[in-house]
């Protein structure tokens, strides 16, 4: 496996054919099996990095996500993902992703996430962290890290709300069931406030966090009501 160093690099034009080819396959299998619903597509930015960050309910959130954007995006996965075998390696690469370490204070993978959006790149964080179940996004479940990326390179974060990705796949299961899922756009939010010397406290990345949490409760509540 290569390192997350190599992950962060722009993407080559092989990757962003492979984006274009795999993009469309996944929009044609989720609009059939999933009968997909995208609202408020437009808030996303046109221009400029930016965080996106979606609830998390299933495995299936990574591999549907590029319905919401025609440009690339780029994602962190579990290690073990690109350990599955050389397959897995190279297609998540193609793809846009890089490994990160799950349990550990990951700073390859953070500097690989600051450089993507140093290049104007749109880089999707989970600030849930792992996958999580039920209705509520929960404050003790919430990661700062998302907020702590956006604060260092000035960037917003969309957050996104998806439902019924964890009936058509839930945790611990293999099977994936025909379930309608409704994504939700939100309002780009602004990033935590650098002070006189250009740092984010860590308060501040907290206040952040939070409101994040908020608004990705609003809008998972949302799309929980269109679906």
């Amino acid at each position: 496996m290569s390192t997350p160093d190599a992950y962060g690099d722009g993407l080559s034009r092989l990757q962003r054919v492979t984006w274009v080819i795999a993009r469309a396959i996944v929009v044609v299998v989720t609009k059939l099996w999933f009968r997909y619903e995208l609202h408020h597509a437009e808030r996303l930015p046109t221009s400029g990095a930016f965080v996106l960050a979606p609830v998390h309910r299933s495995n299936l959130d990574t591999p549907i996500l590029p319905v919401v954007r025609k440009a690339p995006i780029r994602f962190m996965g579990k290690a073990s993902l690109w350990e599955v075998n050389k397959a897995a390696d190279w297609l998540l690469t193609m793809l846009g992703g890089f490994p990160v370490s799950r349990g550990a204070a990951d700073r390859g993978a953070l500097r690989a996430a600051e450089e993507i959006l140093e290049r104007g790149e749109t880089l999707v964080m989970f600030p849930e962290g792992t996958r999580r179940s039920g209705h509520e996004v929960l404050a003790e479940n919430m990661f700062d890290g998302p907020s702590f990326v956006a604060g260092r390179q000035q960037c917003p974060v969309v957050p996104v709300g998806i439902a019924g990705s964890e009936e058509a796949m839930p945790i611990g299961k293999k099977m994936v069931y025909p379930r309608k899922i409704v994504f939700v756009i939100g309002e780009p939010m602004d990033p935590p406030i650098q002070n006189e010397k250009g740092r984010v406290s860590r308060n501040e990345v907290k206040r952040h966090t939070e409101a994040l949490r908020v608004e990705m409760q609003k809008l998972y509540d949302e799309a929980r009501s269109l679906r």
